[in-house]
């Protein structure tokens, strides 16, 4: 059987500052039709900066949750924007660090119901400038060290997709190298 769905007809819902919804029509393999919720989103871009066996994390409140939470410094792509720049600019934003990237891997966060990509990189070289952060955004960066940030996913502290899905690619790569 051929896994492919066939798009028959799209009606957006709704179309914001993050995020577009829209009710699709779809013929699926076995030739009937179903209806499919899309959250287009432009994507995302993350950067694990890791100093001195330390992880560098953001912690923000977050709205969904009703909580601050830890998080490697992220934000949304502009539309058509690089997402190496985006990583960049948003390192910098939020901690003032400035860095030499480099791509770790790309995750799917939710392929259920949203085509958003979020391009997680590493920071290779890096300096401290100055944090410029948004007008509306408010959040405190601080290093962590790698120990205590395994320990913090283990025990549910850290539940952050992008952030787990990165230091465990770090280690794992950092555990290669060292063997």
């Amino acid at each position: 059987m051929k896994l492919q769905e066939i798009k028959l007809n799209s009606k957006t819902v709704y179309d914001g500052k993050i995020l577009r919804l829209e009710l699709d029509e779809v013929e699926l393999p076995d030739g009937k039709t179903s209806k499919r919720e899309c959250v287009r989103h432009s994507g995302g871009a993350a950067v694990l900066l890791v100093k001195d066996e330390q992880i560098l994390l953001v912690k923000q409140f977050r709205y969904l949750y009703g909580k601050p939470i830890y998080e490697i410094p992220a934000g949304k792509l502009n539309n058509g924007e690089d997402a190496m720049v985006a990583a960049a600019r948003e390192l910098e934003e939020e901690t003032g660090f400035k860095a030499e990237l480099s791509h770790l891997l790309d995750i799917f966060p939710s392929p259920g119901y949203t085509d958003e990509i979020i391009h997680i990189y590493i920071a290779e070289k890096f300096e401290i400038t100055a944090q410029n952060l948004d007008d509306n955004e408010f959040l405190n960066y601080c290093f962590i060290d790698v120990n205590a940030v395994l320990a913090m996913i283990e025990s549910g502290e850290i539940c952050d997709s992008k952030t787990i899905v990165a230091v465990y690619k770090y280690l794992l790569i950092k555990n290669e190298l060292c063997n």
